[in-house]
């Protein structure tokens, strides 16, 4: 028999940590786990014989954290306290490292500003930045170095401290320390005891510049788990269950198999069941995604956190916590992001083959000036020099410039853009998938057609339906009234009305007795109105009917309508080499319908939320790199799952929380657009890490050869960070496609 436990992590830094844990927990017996770098969750199933400490102690022994969950609160309706916030602390070490750099570099780099003792004043200042404000980097390389790799928080680590190390020893027994010491602008190539260079501006410069990416990195992280709480607290807090013939109100945690419970309209169903009183229409869009309700009566199953919007429902729970479809879908989407987490950032897997090199590259160094009679103070400087140049200043910037302004740019072209590894996968990207309701349609019930009988009009037929519906609250009713409105202006008033439960409504308009509904509750369709329900049906419409005096006097047709950029986004992610695919929950002949208009030819269609995941799945598996675009919470695992998800910024909080990218606008066009950005972007990162490292190689052999001047290092540091920099600016001209203008967030 195995349990299962979900653990806490603490301490990851990068991916390699997460597969790290993973691998350290999976060597114990009868232990399956898979660690979450995202959420920094990890869930283990293990077999008898084995105790959740055991789980904790593995973890610790491989240098991170772990907890045990939490017990549970009381009651489900009881407020959770509030939530510290996980990045305050690095928030403080940002902030205060900032403030103290800016003065060290300003001091280091501009002689007009070294006054007599300006060298002890920069060391009071950078000595905080590196110790303490560097303090995740050092922590970070000592656990990779513990574990034999090493990332770019191992070289941050060792440049930094060498910096700060080289500048103590100039400082205190070499002649930097003196009164009147200045770094002048003198650009000749001489040998150098290092005895008067100081390298504090580089130290706390680089630490504050990688602290920025990291906390930008950490809140991006944060808002990846917070898909699955959006999700989970869509969920009702109490529910009424009858108990002895009485109605009593009980946390929805008090729920048990087999009880009743009441849904009354507009409330949240509690728990999945079956009705067994009462029928109603049941928002299910959650679920489905489409906008149409679902009529239930006894017999029908529901499913937790959909809405009851019409009558009240008595249901047996079937299914309750972390049996239900919400919870199942929860843990799709935690699964899916797991995933993606383990994409590691470009600069890590640089730092692999970088670090070791740069440390063999010192050793070299020290050797061979202490085999040729230097003696350890020319053969020390000169190693210790190889670390400083490799100290990567610009390669600090990098990334967090040119994804600045990458995203400062997207937003206001209405893109929002969650982070670096986000862009990786944008490059290989070749299938985009598309959900169908609010993505390629507008996810609104309209009016599309007007069949009126022989001898009856459109507007009359249209006047008298409008006016009836305009009594009910039904998205299908809604959508006629709205249009009757637009079209004829003020409706005529309704008496006696009264609705028949899944069939439709009735009442008195202007003396007549009128019912629309199903063709059913109005009666025989005369041969131009059955054509009419047919080719409705076809289309995937919905067709209602229309009657009054005994007599059916014309059908409605009511549908999903497409958005009129749609057709123009298809083309242009066909431009993009992109393969357009329809995923939806609707119908099929809806579906295709749609698919048909705006030019896609695969359609997938009558998914539920699990089969939309195993859809992009069986993608994949294909061979192909997959983005998703979609707007409704049963999107969210799909969006996770896909290497890259796309969200209508219209849509769900939970679709947003789960994807990449947000289109602030439900225009799709911004969906091509965002692809276009984020490739860019990376390419520029790229652009960006090539000229940070490129310094760094040509900087090496002037150090390996003890040519290192103070200056040229200071002045190459500083261009090597001006191009970065201005690289990343070029992405302000970043423009839309043509045409796609109008999409973009003004401003």
């Amino acid at each position: 028999m195995t349990s299962s436990v979900e653990l806490s992590i603490g301490g990851m830094t990068c991916a390699s940590c997460a597969n790290r844990i993973e691998r350290k927990l999976n060597r114990l017996d009868g232990v399956t786990a898979t660690v979450n770098y995202a959420t920094e969750k990890a869930r283990v199933d293990y077999a008898d014989g084995v105790v959740p400490e055991d789980l904790v102690a593995a973890v610790e022994k491989a240098g991170y954290t772990a907890a045990l969950p939490a017990p549970p609160a009381g009651t489900a309706s009881e407020e959770a306290a509030p939530e510290d916030d996980p990045d305050a602390g690095l928030r403080q070490r940002l902030l205060v490292s900032a403030v103290l750099s800016l003065p060290v570099v300003l001091l280091g780099m501009v002689p007009a500003l070294q006054f007599e003792y300006w060298q002890w004043a920069s060391l009071t200042l950078a000595a905080p930045v590196v110790a303490w404000g560097g303090w995740p980097f050092h922590r970070a390389a000592w656990t990779n170095l513990r574990h034999g790799s090493a990332t770019m928080d191992t070289l941050v680590s060792l440049g930094t401290l060498a910096a700060l190390g080289w500048s103590l020893y100039a400082l205190f027994l070499g002649t930097a320390g003196e009164p009147g010491m200045t770094h002048p602008f003198s650009f000749a190539v001489s040998r150098t005891d290092g005895a008067g260079d100081v390298y504090l501006e580089a130290a706390a410069g680089v630490t504050t510049f990688l602290l920025a990416g990291r906390y930008a990195e950490a809140r991006a992280k944060r808002r990846a788990g917070s898909a699955l709480r959006a999700l989970l607290e869509m969920g009702a807090r109490d529910v009424s269950v009858l108990r002895g013939g009485a109605e009593q109100r009980v946390p929805v945690d008090a729920l048990g198999v087999g009880d009743l419970f009441v849904v009354r309209p507009g409330e949240r169903v509690a728990t999945d069941g079956e009705v067994v009183e009462g029928s109603s229409a049941v928002d299910a869009s959650m679920l489905t995604g489409e906008p149409v309700p679902v009529e239930v009566g006894p017999g029908d199953a529901v499913v937790g956190a959909t809405v009851n919007a019409g009558g009240r429902l008595v249901v047996r729970a079937t299914r309750v916590g972390a049996d239900t479809q919400l919870a199942q879908m929860a843990r799709l989407v935690e699964e899916a992001q797991h995933g993606k987490a383990q994409v590691q950032r470009l600069a890590d897997r640089v730092s692999a083959v970088f670090v070791p090199v740069v440390l063999a590259l010192a050793l070299a160094t020290l050797g061979f000036w202490l085999g040729t009679g230097a003696g350890l103070a020319g053969a020390f400087p000169a190693a210790v020099a190889v670390l400083i140049i490799a100290c990567p200043c610009a390669l600090g910037l990098a990334t967090p410039t040119a994804l600045m302004v990458g995203t400062g740019r997207g937003a206001q072209l209405g893109i929002l853009v969650r982070g670096p590894e986000v862009l990786e996968s944008t490059r290989r990207v070749d299938t985009v998938v598309l959900d169908k309701t609010g993505t390629v349609t507008t996810g609104r019930m309209s009016l599309v057609d007007v069949a009126a009988a022989d001898g009856e009009d459109d507007a009359g037929v249209l006047r008298r339906a409008g006016a009836l519906e305009d009594a009910s609250e039904h998205p299908i009713a809604a959508a006629v009234a709205t249009a009757a409105r637009e079209r004829l202006g003020a409706l005529p008033a309704v008496t006696g009305f009264a609705n028949e439960a899944g069939l439709g409504v009735r009442g008195t308009v202007e003396g007549t007795a009128v019912v629309v509904g199903r063709p059913a509750l109005v009666g025989a369709l005369p041969p131009e109105l059955a054509a009419a329900v047919q080719r409705a049906d076809a289309a995937g419409r919905t067709a209602v009917a229309v009657g009054w005096d005994g007599a059916v006097r014309g059908v409605l047709v009511v549908a999903d309508t497409v958005k009129q950029t749609s057709a123009t986004a298809v083309r242009q992610f066909r431009d993009l080499g992109l393969r357009p695919v329809l995923l939806t929950g609707d119908s099929s002949a809806a579906a295709r319908a749609v698919a048909a208009e705006v030019g896609i030819d695969d359609v997938v269609a009558e998914v539920l939320p699990q089969d939309k995941v195993d859809a992009v799945r069986r993608l994949q598996a294909e061979g192909r790199t997959v983005a998703m675009v979609g707007d409704g919470v049963n999107d969210a695992a799909a969006l996770a799952q896909a290497d890259l998800g796309l969200a209508m910024g219209t849509g769900t909080d939970v679709a947003i929380q789960a994807s990449d990218l947000t289109l602030v606008r439900g225009d799709l066009r911004a969906a091509a657009d965002a692809v276009r950005l984020a490739r860019r972007t990376l390419a520029v990162i790229k652009g960006n890490l090539f000229w940070a490292f490129a310094y760094n190689v040509a900087a090496i052999p002037l150090a390996m050869a003890g040519l290192l001047n103070p200056m040229i290092a200071g002045a190459a540091m500083a261009l090597s960070s001006v191009f970065v920099v201005t690289n990343s600016l070029r992405l302000r001209r970043f423009a839309p496609l043509p045409g796609n203008a109008t999409s973009a967030v003004p401003g």
